[in-house]
């Protein structure tokens, strides 16, 4: 086995961040989202949700540049093109949505699958060895879950 920089077996640590990859483009269909439902939100709840869109896109950019940087922490290449975002993404695509409802549920059904995806990449990180991607998966979820019940109560 052979370790890279920074103490990791090398093939699981490039595995890893090809999961990281697919994250990334993921989370930046789900921001792209969420800049696009902050701009178009109509209606007598738009006033917090505007709100409430731009706090989470900000969180969502965060969350990207942490993605990237932690794919060269491994030592690869982040994805950066629209191209690849697009070819590696499942996250739904939101396009012309202005009703509130529909942006809250696609908010949903959005972070339903980065979760998916997280758990996937905190089972390797966990057999990697790697408490740094362990523990940034950790945090996302923690996050996401709650957002998730939000949402879903503001569903109900």
């Amino acid at each position: 086995m052979t370790l890279n920089s920074i103490g990791l077996d090398t093939v699981k640590a490039k595995e890893l961040a090809s999961d990281l990859n697919h994250l990334l483009a993921n989370f930046q269909i789900y921001y792209q989202n969420l800049r696009g439902i902050h701009w178009n939100i109509k209606g007598k709840r738009f006033f917090d949700l505007h709100v409430k869109f731009e706090e989470l896109y900000t969180d969502a950019n965060t969350k990207v540049d942490e993605i990237a940087e932690r794919i060269l922490t491994l030592g690869e290449t982040p994805f950066h093109t629209f191209e690849e975002y697009s070819a590696h993404a499942q996250v739904p695509v939101g396009k012309n949505i202005s009703q509130d409802e529909k942006a809250v549920t696609l908010i949903v059904d959005s972070l339903s699958e980065l979760l998916k995806i997280e758990r996937n990449i905190l089972d390797k990180a966990g057999d990697a060895n790697d408490e740094g991607t362990n523990s940034m998966m950790s945090d996302f979820i923690t996050e996401q879950e709650k957002t998730v019940w939000m949402m879903k109560a503001w569903l109900s």
